[in-house]
């Protein structure tokens, strides 16, 4: 064989072995689901919403949501912008009621008992229902350490042992061995990414049942937004995640059910809802595969 002759091979050779397809949504989706084991009783009974409706002033932004979040699993919720997600996460924690000019109506159920219900402590609710944001927002005057134990005092807690507690927090978090000899510094040295992984560290310390998570990765780096994945994976071991996406292949990377939201022309609205794998492979609406499949949106 000549010497192009055997070039051509080995570039044919080369160009087979490097001809890795990449993963559809829904073999993502369907790899995650592959030994997942639900959450179980003692993480509680999860959260449920029932015939949830949002209002803005006048304008109706969200029609009759009704969903449950099942103890230990992670939700995300998709749909192109508008149509009512971050309302809806929102109302989960009572934190729509924040902006001035708004009202709901229907049921947002924590282990069987509307969080809604006359007499009910708000700032007791925001305990057991954590939220992280878009924009990290540590605390800049504050140290590492105080950022993650500032609920606690704010909330009055007893906690036998700090130390121990800013270790478990930051651990849970994926902060604690980059920061762990730099307890004392000032929040606004970290990262972007780092500061994202603070602010659920902070959450954390409170120990929410549930962790509401409104677009966590929207402003941070592939790397950054990788940890934060591996971080939402963890604690779904133990408590109730719902996050907001608008990424289609970190909802399949990370949920196991996943709510499309949508508004035509009128409030938001859920479509459809399902375990991940299936909204990704099969799914039941029309709309709901025309935004999967990168048709609109």
């Amino acid at each position: 064989m000549n010497q192009i002759g055997q070039s051509t091979q080995n570039g044919t050779q080369m160009s087979e072995q490097n001809n890795t397809k990449p993963s559809s949504l829904s073999d993502v989706a369907a790899k995650r689901a592959d030994g997942k084991v639900a959450g179980t009783a003692p993480l509680g009974t999860g959260l449920e919403a029932r015939g949830v409706h949002a209002w803005f002033d006048k304008h109706h932004a969200l029609s009759d949501v009704s969903l449950d979040f099942s103890a230990g699993t992670v939700t995300a919720l998709i749909g192109p912008s508008g149509c009512g997600k971050s309302t809806f996460i929102r109302t989960l924690n009572r934190m729509h009621e924040f902006i001035p000019h708004t009202s709901m109506a229907g049921e947002v159920l924590l282990d069987g008992k509307d969080i809604y219900e006359q007499g009910i402590d708000v700032t007791k609710i925001r305990l057991q229902i954590g939220m992280v944001f878009q924009k990290p927002n540590p605390f800049p005057s504050m140290t590492i350490g105080e950022n993650v134990l500032s609920g606690i005092k704010l909330a009055q807690l007893k906690v036998d042992n700090h130390e121990d507690l800013l270790e478990e927090c930051l651990t849970r978090a994926g902060l604690w061995s980059e920061v762990k000899d730099r307890l004392g510094a000032h929040a606004g040295g970290l990262s972007g990414g780092q500061q994202q992984r603070l602010c659920i560290a902070r959450a954390l310390a409170v120990k929410p049942k549930v962790l509401l998570m409104d677009e966590p990765c929207s402003a941070l780096d592939p790397g950054s937004t990788l940890r934060i994945e591996e971080t939402i994976s963890q604690l779904s071991k133990s408590m109730t995640i719902v996050i907001v996406t608008h990424n289609m292949q970190q909802a399949a990377r990370v949920s196991d059910y996943t709510a499309f939201f949508l508004s035509d022309g009128g409030p938001g609205q859920m479509i459809e809802v399902g375990p991940t794998n299936e909204i990704f492979s099969r799914p039941r609406d029309e709309r709901t595969e025309n935004y999967v499949t990168g048709r609109f949106g």
